[in-house]
């Protein structure tokens, strides 16, 4: 274990109705309702901060039919963090839902993988398969930052701090990445959308959304390479997440939880 351990904490944001057809490749056989939650992450000890990814704002929200519950960097004030003095971002991939609100974060550099900017901008995005989970501002505007030198590029595994390391997994998005913390109960992964729910990677299906199947499957191998054990894996999208773990302080039930402690059910 290395010297720094963190703790982190699900902030949910916001959250839509859905049903166990619009999760799998091949549908379900048993059509009931599945919704689903969003999530931003803080990771943090006394040295450090880091903020991993950063949702998205009413306005995508309204167009894109998802319940707005929070803006990100609400959640993460209520945590006692000002979205405007946090140093280190980690974008899991580029989607709408995990980069929407980078303009709150004025003081931030961006860690990226190089594949995520690669396919973001490229010849795929001619596709509407591919496109549609990506806002053009939002590509745009990371774009502009990397002229204004507040992007950092990963190519695979990078360790960003002792404790925190990034690993290119691929799959969901061609540049998709999961992020490994230390933390006093051992590694925890974010899985980010390398899967969205327990049951993708519990079961080995996939969520439908997706660039590489192949590299989709190989990546739950990944996560329980990285992880303590199968507890200590995190999806991104579950529901479950928040009755798991216990709420981060008193009053933000069903707000945010801690992921360093172990999980309470």
């Amino acid at each position: 274990m290395p010297p720094e351990t963190y703790e982190i904490h699900a902030i949910r944001y916001a959250t839509r109705d859905a049903v166990r057809r619009d999760h799998f490749i091949g549908g379900d056989p048993h059509d009931g309702p599945m919704p689903m939650d969003y999530y931003v992450w803080l990771i943090r000890n006394e040295a450090r901060v880091f903020v991993v990814d950063t949702g998205f704002a009413a306005d995508v929200a309204a167009r894109r039919k998802r319940t707005l519950l929070r803006r990100p960097a609400d959640g993460l004030a209520l945590l006692g963090v000002e979205a405007a003095t946090v140093p280190d971002v980690i974008v899991t991939h580029m989607h709408y839902d995990h980069v929407g609100t980078f303009g709150d974060f004025p003081a931030a550099r961006f860690h990226l993988q190089d594949a995520e900017m690669s396919y973001a901008t490229g010849r795929h995005m001619r596709h509407d398969r591919f496109a549609h989970g990506y806002e053009v501002d939002d590509v745009v505007g990371i774009v502009k930052l990397v002229y204004k030198k507040r992007v950092t590029f990963h190519a695979g595994t990078a360790e960003l701090a002792p404790g925190v390391s990034v690993h290119h997994i691929g799959g969901h998005t061609a540049g998709m990445q999961c992020v490994r913390v230390a933390t006093a109960r051992g590694w925890v992964v974010l899985a980010s959308d390398t899967s969205h729910y327990y049951e993708h990677m519990e079961t080995g299906r996939l969520f439908p959304t997706a660039f590489h199947l192949g590299e989709m499957l190989e990546g739950y191998d990944t996560l329980r390479a990285l992880a303590e054990s199968p507890q200590h894996i995190v999806p991104g999208h579950d529901p479950l997440v928040m009755q798991r773990y216990p709420a981060s302080a008193p009053g933000l039930e069903g707000i945010a939880v801690r992921l360093d402690v172990p999980p309470v059910g």
